[in-house]
């Protein structure tokens, strides 16, 4: 960037940074006023899409606008999340972390703050392009609905609501695009150029809580095989009994365009490999799963445990002991033969398996004219880039459209390191500020590209 006036997009996704907008599985502990400012500050930073477009509230603080365009035959969808996961206090932040203050990164100027990338970056960026093209006069050559969530960080209701409006209204979008994928540098070893992956599916998110019972009792007198020892064995044979590897096709077309891109002195041996990757599928697993954790979970149900609880005193046994398990389900496997595998994992029959929260993986999105839509604005504003279609490891609120859609794709138009892509739901999250600016810029020559 030059020197010069703030472009409106940097100043505004600053002034929603600024805004936490926490969410909270628990409602008595949302700061509702928050979100009441976000709302309010959008309408500020965004005059003419408030004015001109059709507003629909959704959830408590959910917005879908709808932007009449030419024709309503193939409406777009455009997707983001208004809400924020929280700040862990004692993570060594180099920047106030809702601050919003722009500093000196790694490649250069950057918006600091929680939300920048996930997902306040590409709401900011969205407004903008709208924006801009209401100045200019423009109109969209479809319909093109913006759908903010306020509640996607604890699988909210906003999304659901905002899927039941549209079916209402007999729209079955066209293209529906969401956060997800990114610009990635370095995400596969050895291949310099920067990869942009669009999610054309994403795995379930389902998580099972293990539960271990006993008499419990004073810690001065404790019995052999109590809950926390046989939970804590449990946990240890989960992660002992991996769910089986294998490559699915949008990984085998991910590998395949890799292979132009790999280095020069492994070309002679990878490239054949990478360039048959569906005839070497077994092969192309092993080396994803030998390529770090990114690539491994490209290629198997993932299963972490996240929280765990027993006794509430130092000198007390625990009578229950309860570990959470986050699993990520892989496009081809289901629920039931998730808990199924983890029940044989535990191999222990005192240990009661509750399910939490269930998620089947996503459908896979045809690789057609919309996917090529998202492909060549790629290529337009990222020319660096290698486009490529990747199973998504994460959730969005967009796989609730897949019930209306059968086009939902999941990409963010920002360039972002292997450290960004590391600080989303950590600490040190930032979105450069020339990034943000080209963002918003595809999004705009998204919308201008729209078929008639």
């Amino acid at each position: 960037m030059t020197d010069g006036p703030t472009p409106r997009v940097v100043s505004a996704l600053q002034a929603l940074v600024r805004i936490p907008t926490v969410s909270d599985r628990d409602p008595s502990r949302i700061d509702t006023d928050a979100f009441d400012r976000l709302l309010a500050e959008l309408a500020t930073q965004f005059p003419l899409l408030h004015a001109r477009l059709e507003l629909t509230r959704v959830g408590t603080h959910g917005l879908l606008f709808r932007w009449a365009g030419a024709s309503t035959e193939r409406p777009v969808v455009l997707m983001a999340h208004l809400d924020v996961v929280p700040v862990d206090g004692e993570a060594p932040w180099q920047h106030e972390p809702f601050g919003g203050e722009i500093h000196d990164s790694d490649s250069g100027p950057a918006i600091w703050g929680r939300g920048t990338l996930d997902d306040k970056g590409c709401v900011a960026g969205i407004c903008e392009a709208v924006e801009s093209l209401l100045e200019s006069g423009h109109v969209p050559a479809q319909d093109v609905w913006l759908s903010f969530g306020c509640d996607e960080e604890v699988s909210g209701t906003a999304a659901t609501e905002a899927v039941a409006v549209l079916r209402e209204r007999g729209v079955t979008p066209w293209l529906v695009l969401d956060e997800g994928g990114a610009i990635a540098g370095g995400a596969f070893p050895g291949v310099k150029a920067p990869l942009g992956v669009i999610g054309v599916t994403e795995k379930g998110t389902t998580s099972l809580e293990l539960v271990a019972e006993g008499r419990g009792g004073h810690a001065s007198t404790p019995a052999r095989n109590g809950p926390t020892a046989r939970l804590a064995r449990a946990i240890l044979n989960v992660e002992k009994a991996p769910f089986p590897a294998s490559a699915p096709a949008p990984t085998l077309e991910l590998m395949r365009r890799l292979a132009p891109h790999v280095p020069l002195p492994l070309r002679p041996v990878l490239k054949p490999l990478l360039g048959n990757a569906d005839r070497l599928a077994p092969v192309v697993t092993r080396a994803l799963l030998a390529a770090g954790p990114e690539a491994a979970a490209m290629t198997r149900t993932t299963v972490a445990t996240t929280t765990l609880s027993g006794s509430p005193a130092l000198n007390v046994i625990a009578s229950t002991a309860k570990a959470g398990l986050n699993i990520r389900v892989m496009v081809g496997d289901t629920v039931a033969g998730v808990v199924e595998h983890v029940r044989r994992a535990v191999a222990d029959d005192s240990i009661r398996i509750d399910v939490v929260e269930a998620g089947e993986p996503s459908p896979i999105s045809p690789m057609d004219e919309a996917f090529e839509l998202v492909e060549s604005c790629i290529t337009a504003v990222f020319p660096e880039a290698v486009p490529t279609p990747y199973v998504m490891m994460a959730a969005t609120d967009s796989r609730h459209f897949t019930a209306i859609s059968e086009h939902v794709y999941r990409f963010a138009p920002f360039r972002m390191t292997k450290a960004q892509r590391q600080a989303i739901h950590s600490y040190d999250e930032h979105i450069g500020v020339a990034d943000l600016v080209d963002g918003a810029r595809w999004y705009q020559l998204l919308i201008e590209r729209l078929p008639a």
